[in-house]
């Protein structure tokens, strides 16, 4: 009664102020639109002609979307001039809502009806008989520039199932979010090849999916009809928010494009399972901490050091999911102060040397059962054994710079921007 007699005082109030009125409620602006096109926004205005009267497949997640943040699976759903057969979801699934690592199943797309062939559960690449009903496999998909997440790989065993069917492989291309100047690290060695590491490439490569699709097509022999369609007006030395695009997490870890960065530093040793990169707290890969580690002394040490464009702040923090649940921790939390001075993958390597000589009781490497999966994050064993020989980081930063020099004059080859 009170709501109602509320609303009664308020229309008599109004109707006797005829001078009175009430705004509504304000309309919310457009989104920004980026300043250049997107590979999917260059191939819906000026290129597809070139799957007219073909039977088309769509290798995309959550992060395949134009500008104004349609799902690309939509936009080619709803095409007159595209004809959608099929979808293959990658890691995570086509939703994006399954946990890094776990097996996704065949489905229906509720929406479309069509099917959608997982490469991450019984397979990871197409079948010829999933390929029966396409003549062109599209990729509109986002990557986020760092070695081991594993959509590329989706993406180059892709290409390896269109040549051998003959298939057409076109790649909407998306930016690089970190921007197309960081190339950092070792490259992986031929024994550690694995699905975060398939091709010997450095942690950060420092090009789009498109220049990776060109790389991976003429220097590892996959030699499919491969077509990229560019971005427009996208520049080498762009972060994401230089783009004015809007982020779509890429996977459920990865919030917002910056998380990359911290990404680059700790999900490497994330992977050991002895210290918390922070998956579990609000942070993904923002934190590092363990029970053992004195917050103020890791802060210290790790500043001492001088690093690049990143500051270290003692924290206590308590994972609600995940690694360390429940756990009093104590830690640092990076802070990135210049992203253009930053070394991430650097970066990561110099907080394990500071665990490795602060907590010498705390053996970094001691779960045996991650190690091998650790090793073909970082490409290498070289890496495990130089940190627990104690060598310096600058010494096994040395070790791999000839072979970084030579990819990058590889690199140069295959560079659209």
């Amino acid at each position: 009664m009170r709501y109602l007699t509320s609303s009664i005082f308020l229309i008599m109030f109004v109707a006797c102020n005829p001078d009175l009125t009430i705004k509504e409620a304000p309309v919310p602006a457009p989104l920004p639109r980026a300043q250049f096109l997107l590979g999917v926004d260059n191939f819906l205005n000026n290129e597809i002609e070139l799957v007219k009267g073909k039977r088309v497949a769509l290798l995309t997640n959550p992060s395949g979307v134009n500008a104004e943040l349609v799902y690309t699976s939509d936009l080619l759903y709803e095409s007159p001039d595209v004809n959608l057969t099929a979808f293959f979801g990658p890691e995570h699934g086509i939703r994006g809502d399954f946990f890094a690592g776990q097996k996704v199943s065949d489905t229906l797309d509720a929406k479309t009806g069509l099917m959608v062939y997982s490469l991450y559960g019984q397979r990871r690449k197409p079948a010829a008989e999933n390929l029966q009903d396409v003549d062109v496999i599209m990729v509109d998909i986002q990557d986020i520039g760092l070695r081991g997440y594993t959509y590329v790989y989706t993406m180059a065993k892709v290409m390896e199932a269109a040549a051998e069917n003959d298939k057409l492989v076109v790649v909407l291309d998306r930016p690089n979010p970190v921007g197309g100047l960081l190339v950092e690290g070792n490259l992986v060695e031929d024994e550690f090849f694995s699905f975060v590491g398939l091709f010997p490439t450095p942690y950060f490569h420092g090009m789009t999916i498109g220049e990776l699709a060109l790389l991976f097509n003429e220097e590892y022999d996959i030699d499919c009809e491969l077509k990229v369609i560019p971005m427009l007006g996208w520049k080498r030395n762009m972060y994401w928010d230089d783009t004015g695009l809007s982020w779509v997490p890429t996977s459920p870890h990865v919030p917002h494009w910056e998380t990359i960065l911290y990404m680059g530093a700790t999900g490497t040793f994330g992977e050991l399972g002895t210290l918390s990169e922070g998956v579990g707290y609000t942070s993904p890969f923002e934190t590092i901490g363990a029970p053992w580690i004195n917050a103020e002394e890791f802060a210290s040490e790790l500043n001492g050091l001088n690093l690049p464009g990143i500051y270290f702040r003692p924290i206590s923090f308590k994972p609600y999911y995940f690694r360390n649940k429940d756990q009093d921790l104590q830690g640092v939390q990076l802070h990135i102060t210049d992203r253009n001075a930053y070394l991430p993958y650097t970066t990561g390597l110099y907080i394990m040397q500071t665990h490795i000589q602060l907590y010498p009781d705390h053996d970094l490497f001691a779960n045996k059962n991650r190690i091998r999966m650790f090793n073909q994050v970082m490409g290498s064993d070289m890496i495990m054994n130089k940190l627990k020989e104690k060598v310096p980081v600058s010494q096994i930063k040395a070790s791999w710079q000839d072979d970084l020099n030579d990819f990058k004059e590889i690199r140069k080859k295959y560079l659209l921007y």
